[in-house]
């Protein structure tokens, strides 16, 4: 990879930790019986506690902001409570692997994004690798699919909620020039976080009462999947495509899905296995191949 990066740790790193945690948080969701909405909610304001602590070194970045950006961060914070909230929401009508399997849509939607917006373009090589691991991520969830009942709509969901995350990713892109990712992340994370607050209020969801496991579940969403997670991948679009990091998200399927099966009994095959490998082999060449041109 050609980007700068400012670390001694190699990038390939911070994707596999990015990779692994938000891996985790379909588990997460799973272990909770409140609502997607508040399960979001409390996952981003226990993340905005977490940072506050270090929010005073970032003062002065806060005023060196315009109002333009201002208002793309807050459009960027809406779009990624929405996923969040269409997201989770699909995993209380559908299996792991088969909302996940619809995540892999992101980067497509990103690299259209990214070139309605920006002018930018893929290489062939890029185009078929996305599609090789794009192919292997909707292997994993195809004996999942399920084109009617409970199941077609968790699906739906699911795809809503990629459309939202990829809208986020390319702000995100063009924010992350000018913004630090703390900064970014922080605000991001309030404006999802408030975003879920109101529609918690709208739909008469309780703000308290919940048992100690779903504070725990919380807590855990915050720490492992939007930390180790979002946040390491909003740091990451700085030095790295933004197609390149949502090709990334694609290891979530597999990850999720070998995470289910050890956590949540769920089923996994040779097929999902092999599946697996083919993903692998794909987000590999892309980022190879994407981040040269």
């Amino acid at each position: 990879m050609n980007a700068m990066n400012p670390t001694k740790i190699p990038i390939p790193i911070f994707l596999l930790i990015g990779i692994i945690a938000i891996s985790f948080s379909s588990i997460f969701v799973k272990w909770s019986d409140a609502s997607a909405a508040v399960i979001a909610m409390y996952r981003l304001f226990i993340t905005n506690v977490l940072m506050l602590p270090f929010l005073w070194k970032y003062r002065n970045e806060f005023k060196r902001i315009v109002r333009r950006d201002w208002l793309r961060i807050a459009l960027s914070g809406v779009a990624l409570g929405l996923h969040f909230l269409f997201w989770m929401d699909s995993l209380r009508f559908t299996t792991v692997a088969s909302s996940t399997a619809i995540l892999t849509l992101e980067p497509i939607f990103v690299l259209v994004g990214a070139f309605l917006l920006h002018g930018v373009r893929a290489s062939r090589s890029s185009v078929i690798a996305m599609c090789i691991a794009i192919i292997g991520a909707i292997c994993i969830g195809w004996g999942d699919f399920q084109f009617s009942g409970e199941a077609l709509k968790g699906d739906v969901l699911s795809f809503v909620g990629t459309i939202a995350v990829a809208l986020h990713m390319l702000l995100g892109k063009n924010l992350r020039e000018r913004i630090s990712a703390f900064v970014y992340s922080f605000l991001a994370f309030l404006f999802a976080a408030l975003t879920l607050a109101i529609t918690n209020v709208a739909s008469h969801e309780p703000f308290t009462g919940y048992p100690p496991t779903d504070w725990g579940v919380f807590f855990l969403l915050a720490v492992v999947s939007t930390i180790f997670g979002h946040y390491v991948f909003n740091w990451l679009l700085k030095y790295m495509k933004a197609s390149s990091v949502s090709m990334t998200v694609l290891g979530e399927p597999l990850g999720a899905s070998m995470l289910a099966y050890f956590l949540l009994g769920e089923t996994i095959t040779t097929m999902q296995l092999l599946a697996g490998c083919l993903l692998l082999i794909g987000v590999g060449l892309f980022l190879r191949s994407n981040e040269k041109g």
